[in-house]
């Protein structure tokens, strides 16, 4: 009886460290969606379309910067595109999981029709899966060919392509990494991707300002973008520190 009893107790303590909230899946869907629409939206809004400035083009933009050219303001260029990497990368770390897929599993138990939720669970999974792969997608650069890819300006993007890329075929393969370490991951590299081109961006604003001549604020593009690194980050923490909060008995 005592075996038995410890059995239980050992299987009921291994659900709850396994067990996240329910609203966690949401997190990585709504995460990813708005870093994306904020990263495609302005950060620099301007009345005329042909003078707002895209996140995504600002990779591209700041070539063409006279202080840039110059060599007076250093940056890295790549750096506008972590953004990219990190939602696509998230996404292909965290689908396939069964603590985080919407369909029900032993870990996530179904509240209504489980053939209806199945179903919208496996639309929301194809969904996901998908995204990944525009993010990923949209680090090609405007009119790239396959030997553009290989030279030294578009080597680090080549490379981010490639692993975002293999990252969406091995998805299914990566939800089977610890959830402390695809915690730190997705945490790291969202934080990553939201300090990295805001800083630069921000570094190289009052030099856009200049060039249109008058006085530019960030775009919510930039905020939006923002946001969903920010619950990409809760999310992170959440994979990475809950589970051992409670094996430690704190909740």
């Amino acid at each position: 009886m005592k075996d038995t009893h410890a059995t239980r107790n050992r299987v009921s303590a291994r659900n709850s460290v396994s067990r996240l909230p329910n609203f966690t899946p949401l997190l990585l869907l709504l995460g990813a969606l708005l870093a994306f629409l904020g990263y495609t939206g302005p950060w620099v809004d301007h009345p005329a379309a042909g003078l707002a400035i895209l996140g995504l083009d600002l990779g591209e933009y700041v070539k063409f910067l006279p202080q840039v050219r110059a060599g007076t303001t250093q940056l890295w260029r790549e750096g506008f595109y972590l953004p990219l990497v990190a939602v696509s990368l998230a996404l292909s770390l965290c689908t396939w999981r069964t603590d985080l897929r919407w369909f029900p599993s032993p870990r996530r138990p179904a509240v209504g029709h489980p053939l209806t939720l199945s179903l919208l669970g496996w639309l929301l999974t194809v969904l996901q899966v998908l995204a990944a792969i525009v993010a990923a997608l949209n680090l090609l650069p405007p009119a790239w060919t396959p030997q553009r890819m290989l030279t030294p300006e578009f080597q680090q993007q080549a490379a981010a392509l490639a692993l975002c890329l293999v990252a969406v075929a091995l998805g299914p393969f990566l939800a089977l990494l610890p959830r402390l370490l695809t915690g730190l991951l997705v945490l790291l590299l969202s934080l990553w991707a939201a300090v990295v081109p805001v800083r630069q961006f921000l570094a190289v604003l009052p030099e856009i300002a200049t060039l249109y001549r008058q006085p530019l604020v960030p775009g919510w593009g930039m905020y939006l973008m923002i946001a969903g690194l920010l619950l990409l980050m809760a999310l992170g923490a959440l994979l990475a520190f809950k589970g051992v909060q409670q094996r430690d008995g704190k909740t």
